[in-house]
């Protein structure tokens, strides 16, 4: 089915992903998963998680396998890979080739897929690992929600988790996760996650530089939130028309709103999507974020 693992699309945290394809020819995603990790906790997840689900913007998992200590998961294939590669290649011919249309439109159906996960499913999905490299694009840049490894379910009437342990991946973690003075983990931590993904999105970089100095290195929101201020370019390294500087614009808009501080202060994904496409002129500019994410790791998954 894999062809000797002979296509390798990716690595992370709990395992790496192989091109494959099924007796009938069609191509498919293969996730192996790490057998050193622990009960096998992250399968379940995913596995409990992604087949309670049916939406446009959420990866499709067409099959597992559980034998041992071998543990795999079978998902389509997606053609144009991660997100991540789009947004941080520092190459024009990666940038061009997304416009800020196709970003713009991205966003709202990663939007649309955390909605669903928050509030179409019978049982809640809190997936707790929103970043672009778990971001998938089809063929016509469709986004899929993907990786539900670190996922929790809850029931739809409860809006705050127990959680013993913390969880995501550097840059993305919201303040209560780590610190519960902030607020109790929810939904709305999945918000902030998305918020700090759509900054990157705009800026073209990631928020974090793992080696940058802490001196010189200003904390990326509120680089991006003077720049809005200011009016000035939210992408320094391309030249925008009218019609790109107002999507930049209202990206930035919700993307700060998402990331606020305490969790009451964010929208839902509801909230966002209504954000994404209403008139410019009645989006209102966010309080500058007060604080940064942690700056190491809160999980092996930060290795992805």
């Amino acid at each position: 089915m894999t062809d000797s693992f002979k296509v390798k699309l990716g690595q992370g945290g709990f395992g790496v992903v192989y091109k494959g394809k099924l007796f009938n020819g069609c191509h498919v995603a293969i996730k192996i998963l790490n057998s050193s990790k622990g009960n096998g906790e992250e399968f379940i997840n995913e596995v409990s998680s992604i087949t309670r689900t049916s939406h446009v913007n959420v990866v499709t998992l067409l099959g597992f396998c559980f034998e041992g200590t071998k543990k795999a998961l079978i998902y389509e294939f997606m053609s144009n890979g991660s997100l991540d590669k789009f947004i941080y290649n520092k190459g024009p011919e990666t940038i061009a080739s997304l416009s800020w249309e196709n970003l713009y439109q991205i966003a709202k159906g990663i939007a649309r897929g955390l909605e669903y996960l928050h509030r179409g499913c019978t049982t809640r999905i809190l997936h707790f690992d929103i970043k672009p490299h778990n971001i998938l694009l089809d063929e016509n840049l469709c986004p899929k929600i993907s990786d539900f490894g670190l996922a929790k379910l809850c029931p739809k009437q409860e809006s705050i988790i127990s959680m013993s342990d913390q969880r995501g991946t550097m840059g993305y973690v919201a303040p209560e996760v780590w610190n519960r003075h902030f607020g109790g983990v929810s939904h709305k931590s999945d918000v902030y996650s998305y918020g700090m993904m759509l900054l990157e999105m705009v800026g073209g970089r990631k928020n974090i530089i793992a080696d940058a100095s802490h001196t010189s290195e200003i904390y990326f929101p509120h680089w991006v939130y003077n720049r809005l201020e200011l009016g000035t370019n939210l992408r320094p390294d391309g030249v925008m028309d009218t019609e790109e500087d107002e999507i930049a614009r209202r990206m930035t808009i919700v993307g700060l709103w998402c990331i606020q501080t305490f969790p009451s202060d964010r929208p839902t994904m509801s909230k966002v999507i209504e954000m994404l496409e209403v008139n410019m002129n009645s989006l209102e500019i966010p309080p500058k974020p007060l604080l940064s994410s942690p700056t190491r790791s809160i999980s092996e998954s930060s290795k992805s």
